[in-house]
């Protein structure tokens, strides 16, 4: 692969995790063990993603995920408590995919798909928190079920097409850190929101 694939691939990955981590790594191992994704040799570290072990735990998770994600307000509090999770998970994919290259590289790479995945999730967080205050459910539905299409979507884009997938993912991160404050700012009073509602205190007016 040349560089600009292997960003591709690196950032491309990094959201996909950063919407739906669990999700990614159940479609990556089950189109590695079904024969549908044939990786190059640059990418032969996924290849444990297909163990039976790992798939049957990616399984088991999306499963919490699909459920929990389809509840306002439970599904703010699942992204909270993600906020470190998918970033770390992505970084970690980041590092198994790029195995092969000399450490330094690898590093920089797991990196990227670390920094893609938090800016990923972050965005996802903030706009559900904000959908959450809707009084009806369809919309919080709706954008859960348009995630759960995305990430396989990215995915076939990503090792099919990776400079398009490159194109779409810097104007992703460009906007993103245009809109970051606002994001941000928006975690916190999501994160303070649901503290209140755990605790039982009353929200604010």
């Amino acid at each position: 692969m040349d560089p600009l694939q292997t960003l591709a691939i690196a950032l491309g990955g990094g959201v996909a995790a950063g919407l739906r981590l669990y999700a990614t790594v159940l479609g990556l191992g089950l189109a590695i063990r079904l024969g549908w994704l044939h990786l190059p040799a640059a990418l032969q570290g996924l290849e444990i993603l297909a163990h039976p072990a790992v798939l049957t735990a990616a399984a088991v998770a999306y499963f919490a995920e699909f459920i929990s994600d389809k509840i306002p307000w439970f599904d703010s509090f699942w992204d909270a408590v993600h906020t470190f999770i998918r970033p770390v998970g992505a970084a970690m994919l980041g590092a198994a995919a790029f195995a092969t290259l000399d450490p330094a590289a690898r590093a920089s790479l797991a990196l990227l798909t670390g920094g893609a995945a938090l800016s990923a999730h972050a965005t996802k967080a903030a706009v559900r928190f904000a959908v959450n205050h809707s009084p009806e459910p369809f919309s919080n539905w709706l954008l859960s079920l348009a995630g759960d299409f995305t990430v396989p979507a990215l995915l076939w884009l990503t090792f099919t097409h990776p400079l398009a997938v490159l194109v779409l993912v810097t104007i992703f991160l460009i906007v993103f850190a245009w809109l970051s404050v606002k994001i941000f700012r928006l975690l916190i009073r999501a994160l303070a929101a649901l503290k209140r509602r755990l605790s039982g205190a009353p929200a604010d007016s």
